[in-house]
């Protein structure tokens, strides 16, 4: 196990896996998207997207998603006082039992497809930042872009030529989803081909970390914070 502190990727993951929680109790309780839209106040393509562990929806949506299916509490434990420190001169503060330490250990399936999956998304939302920051950089993908359009590699000209559109468009939402087409537009993109060698070199590091396992937990535990 690896003791890290929160990165990009790791934060990713994290999102991911509520995701993937939430959808499963969904299901697990026989709700259907629109059902469970409805009960919600949003829309399918809003649940939609939290489901897919999206960062966009705001951190009151996934609360009022959490609360339809039942596990909101778990989000109160946070929040709330439980897990704050004994206030001074309290008999809890003056007990010598060790407080219990909580651990967590995040890490990715080692399953090809979810690793490559994880990296080609952490990879692509890192250039759509670098993109939006600097447009430039935009040009730069579509010259890329045009480059391999010219060289008539069929495979891969329809996924290229909607890239056009995408750039053209700005239509990141596209690329950043968890469907088969946007990992399929991810595997042809020229869009990372903008992204610095030390900052994908960096990405690729936290993905391994991750494969490994993250342990997340009690600084006085000898834990990440």
């Amino acid at each position: 196990m690896n003791d890290l502190t929160s990165t990009a990727v790791l934060e990713r993951q994290l999102l991911l896996q509520l995701g993937d929680r939430l959808k499963r109790l969904r299901k697990a309780q026989a709700l259907g998207t629109v059902e469970m839209a409805k009960r919600v106040g949003i829309s399918r393509t809003t649940l939609s997207a939290i489901e897919a562990g999206d960062p966009g929806p705001s951190m009151g949506t996934y609360l009022r998603v959490m609360s339809v299916l039942g596990v909101s509490g778990e989000l109160a434990l946070l929040a709330g006082d439980v897990m704050q420190p004994a206030p001074p001169g309290s008999a809890a503060a003056r007990s010598r039992r060790s407080r219990p330490a909580v651990q967590v250990r995040v890490s990715v399936d080692d399953a090809r497809h979810q690793v490559q999956d994880l990296q080609s998304l952490a990879l692509h939302e890192e250039a759509v930042r670098l993109v939006r920051a600097d447009p430039a950089l935009l040009h730069r993908a579509e010259e890329t872009l045009q480059r391999w359009l010219q060289s008539g590699n069929s495979r891969s000209s329809s996924l290229w030529l909607e890239w056009q559109d995408i750039l053209k468009r700005e239509q990141w939402r596209k690329v950043l989803g968890r469907t088969r087409r946007a990992q399929e537009l991810r595997q042809a993109s020229p869009l990372i081909t903008v992204i610095p060698e030390d900052v994908r070199q960096g990405i690729l590091a936290q993905v391994s970390e991750l494969k490994k396992g993250v342990v997340l937990g009690d600084a006085e535990s000898g834990m990440s914070p």
